[in-house]
C-alpha cells in the first residue's frame, strides 16, 4: 500500500488541511494519506499545545467515514521532540508492505536540510508536495523525488483559530462541523 505521510501539530485541525488531505488522496497514486500528529515538533514550542490524544480525537472527527484518510498516533510512542526520520524508521519497520512518502508545503522543502538527517530522507523517500504562496520550490527539489501539486489552499492557521477561538470569535466554516461541535463542548482553546 502507498501511504502519504501528512505531518503536523493539527492545533486544531482546519478545513484547510482537510483540503490539502483530499486532494492528495484523490490525485495522486497514493492509497491513503495518514495525519500523523505530531506531540511536539522540534521547531515549535509545546505551551500552545492541546494534549495529542485530543488533537488526534480532533482529527479523527473530521476525517470520519473517509476511508482514504487516516490518524496516526505513531510518534506518539516515540521519544520526544518528534523527528520525521524517527518516525519513518519506525514505520518501514512495523509496517513492512507500505511505501512511504511524505506529504508537505513548498515553504518546508526550502527548509528540509535542516531537518535530522536530511540527506536520508532526501536520498530514500519521494515527496508529494503542495505548493505555497511565496515560495519557489526550487531550493531542495534537485535533491529528491519530488511531485508538485497546485492543491487548492485557505490562507487559515491554526494559531488564527485558537486566537479566535479565545477571543470569542466564530471560526463557523474555517473547521470541520464535528470539530467545532467538540471544541464547544469541551471548551479547548478557549
Amino acid at each position: 500500500m502507498k501511504i502519504g505521510l501528512f505531518f503536523g501539530s493539527f492545533n486544531p485541525i482546519h478545513i484547510g488541511h482537510l483540503i490539502i488531505a483530499e486532494h492528495i488522496a484523490s490525485n495522486t497514486d497514493l492509497d491513503q494519506v495518514w495525519f500523523v500528529v505530531s506531540p511536539q515538533n522540534p521547531f515549535k514550542e509545546k505551551k500552545n499545545l492541546l494534549n495529542e490524544y485530543d488533537r488526534l480525537h480532533l482529527v479523527n472527527l473530521a476525517i470520519e467515514g473517509n476511508e482514504k484518510l487516516k490518524a496516526s498516533d505513531i510518534e506518539f510512542k516515540l521519544p520526544k521532540p518528534s523527528y520525521t526520520i524517527d518516525t519513518l524508521i519506525y514505520l518501514k519497520e512495523k509496517h513492512k508492505s507500505h511505501e512511504f512518502s511524505l506529504i508537505m508545503g513548498s515553504d518546508n522543502l526550502e527548509n528540509l536540510h535542516k531537518w535530522k538527517n536530511a540527506d536520508i530522507l532526501f536520498k530514500e523517500y519521494p515527496f508529494y508536495v503542495y505548493n505555497r504562496p511565496g515560495h519557489s520550490n526550487i531550493k531542495n527539489a534537485e535533491k529528491a523525488k519530488v511531485t508538485f501539486l497546485d492543491a487548492p489552499q485557505l490562507k487559515i492557521s491554526s494559531t488564527f483559530i485558537r486566537k479566535s477561538l479565545k477571543q470569542k470569535q466564530s471560526v463557523k466554516y474555517i473547521l470541520h462541523e464535528k470539530v467545532l461541535d467538540e471544541i464547544d463542548r469541551t471548551g479547548f482553546y478557549k
